[in-house]
């Protein structure tokens, strides 16, 4: 199953980064954004609809739990939140992608993907936000179509990117470990995230020495332990070192002075079950303004 599960995720971010070179946006620095944060929409709709199938199995065994979603009124719904895992998205139906995907015909769809987006991030603003130095909040989502400069385009745009994650389940990725999601994250960054000089290459760690840092640091199991990264990029050696330990045993603290880099540290973050350290990334200069500070000095 892991192996069918690469070769679906792998397909559909390629099939992301096709939908971008047929409206001009490949290799621009925009795609970047653009596959990231479909990508993203992708599996934190899936982890939801995951994760409320496994607390109320009663309410998504109907042939079209969607349309009974859609009919409980407010409290009813909200009663649902508390019920699922916090390291999940909270979504309303209108936020799913089958119901985003039923409304593709209407007009100005584009406007209706980008504000769907807006409104997760509003939502879920507390958790899954990235903090700067200054204390400003970088949501989870922009408004991905704007990235097409014709504005006559952005409907179809909008059409093709719901049509490419309509057509495939991430529920079944919702049990695999580190080492699928860390190969998934390399390929899904691997464009605009490497060591060979890019025009938007990020240093990072590379996957083989972040997994023998690990191994020495990390030599015996260990519980309750915070992490601290002064320069953290996208996370690799994060990763890794979180996984030595195990994810419900630990806490991540980061700073990194690039944004591209923090919210690539929080979609890892994401990935691997670690979303209760999304508060504690920051983007920001360490050198300049340290953030993560112990008894009036640079967090260890």
């Amino acid at each position: 199953m892991t192996l069918e599960n690469t070769n679906k995720t792998k397909a559909l971010i390629d099939d992301l980064k096709a939908v971008c070179a047929n409206n001009g946006l490949g290799n621009s620095s925009s795609e970047f954004d653009i596959i990231t944060q479909a990508f993203l929409y992708k599996y934190l709709n899936d982890k939801f609809t995951y994760q409320l199938k496994r607390v109320r199995p009663d309410l998504t065994e109907a042939e079209n739990w969607q349309e009974e979603l859609l009919e409980m009124d407010e409290d009813e719904y909200r009663l649902l939140e508390l019920e699922l895992e916090t390291n999940a998205a909270f979504l309303y139906p209108r936020h799913l992608i089958t119901n985003v995907f039923n409304s593709q015909n209407d007009n100005d769809f584009a406007k209706t993907l980008d504000d769907t987006l807006l409104d997760i991030s509003q939502i879920n603003n507390q958790i899954f936000s990235v903090t700067t130095g200054g204390g400003s909040k970088i949501q989870l989502f922009d408004r991905i179509t704007e990235f097409v400069k014709d504005a006559s385009l952005r409907d179809n745009f909008a059409r093709a990117i719901i049509n490419k994650l309509v057509d495939v389940n991430f529920e079944a990725i919702m049990e695999e470990g580190f080492d699928f999601f860390s190969t998934i994250f390399e390929y899904l960054i691997k464009d605009y995230n490497n060591d060979s000089g890019g025009k938007y290459a990020e240093y990072y760690t590379p996957q083989a020495v972040s997994k023998v840092m690990a191994a020495i640091l990390v030599p015996k199991p260990t519980d309750n332990v915070t992490i601290y990264d002064p320069s953290a990029g996208s996370g690799t050696l994060l990763m890794h070192l979180a996984h030595a330990i195990g994810p419900r045993k630990c806490t991540v603290y980061s700073q990194d002075i690039s944004q591209k880099s923090s919210n690539l540290l929080r979609l890892n973050l994401i990935l691997n079950d670690l979303v209760h350290s999304i508060g504690n990334v920051i983007q920001g200069n360490t050198m300049t303004a340290p953030y993560h500070r112990e008894h009036g000095k640079l967090r260890k």
